[in-house]
């Protein structure tokens, strides 16, 4: 069967339901999981692990392009900066596949191609990379 959240049609209540997704598996490698009120915090979460604080903006795609996933980076067309989010958690639903991208590692790039299948791909080392929030 394929992923659910490939059927969810609107992609705001697609992003959520990728923001809960994200929240479980965060929580299940105990990190403390804190969502900002409201939504206008630049981050789509906070997670605390020790003492390390860290600002996440989860983002998620079911664009195929050839033989990668296309994953927009931007707020509606504004890159986000290095003082508002700390990493991506790009979520390939088709794939069931998570990155967690330092923020740098995306050069302020307004989209990314995910390619979850090649273990040559650009963004390989950032695939399942769940230990680069514990840093």
């Amino acid at each position: 069967m394929k992923n659910p959240g490939m059927y969810i049609r609107h992609p705001k209540a697609r992003g959520e339901w990728a923001e809960l997704r994200f929240m479980t598996r965060a929580t299940e490698l105990n990190f403390i999981v804190a969502k900002p009120w409201g939504d206008s915090a630049p981050f789509d979460l906070a997670l605390l692990y020790r003492r390390l604080f860290v600002r996440v903006q989860v983002k998620c795609t079911i664009f195929h392009r050839g033989n990668s996933y296309k994953c927009h980076l931007d707020s509606n067309g504004v890159p986000y900066r290095p003082d508002q989010i700390d990493f991506f958690a790009a979520y390939v639903i088709p794939t069931d596949t998570w990155y967690i991208l330092p923020i740098k590692a995306t050069n302020h790039q307004p989209d990314i191609l995910l390619t979850p299948h090649s273990k040559t791909a650009k963004y390989e080392k950032y695939k399942e990379a769940w230990h680069l929030l514990k840093r």
